[in-house]
């Protein structure tokens, strides 16, 4: 299964601090995400709104073409689009306008506290 998930979405779903330190948020976003892909078998691709120093050898790190209100949101819908089989993606938000669109997409969707819990069991393992 092909996951395309949207970063701020599973990193605020929970209010632990993330705000006092984004980049720092998101970089351990990107090390369970990638710990998760490799024990689920998963292909993961994160989006983000900025371009921050964080790369994987892992899962795929990609980034709105412009920062903007809802950019990683047309990000995500555009690698949707372009993907040969939608019906293979999910994507991981909580933001219901973009659910919408990717399920007319022929994707399925995933709300994004429910994915974090996921990421917090398989790191129990």
């Amino acid at each position: 299964m092909r996951y395309l998930v949207d970063a701020m979405n599973v990193v605020g779903s929970r209010p632990d601090g993330w705000w006092r330190d984004r980049p720092a948020a998101l970089r351990r976003l990107v090390h369970r995400l990638e710990a998760w892909s490799v024990a689920e078998g998963a292909e993961v691709t994160v989006v983000l709104e900025h371009p921050q120093p964080i790369d994987s050898t892992v899962i795929t790190v990609a980034y709105a073409p412009a920062a903007a209100a809802n950019s990683a949101d047309e990000e995500i819908m555009r690698r949707l689009r372009a993907a040969e089989d939608p019906g293979g993606i999910v994507v991981v938000t909580s933001d219901a306008i973009l659910a919408e669109r990717v399920r007319a997409a022929g994707a399925g969707t995933l709300p994004a506290g429910r994915f974090r819990d996921l990421l917090d069991d398989s790191g129990r393992r």
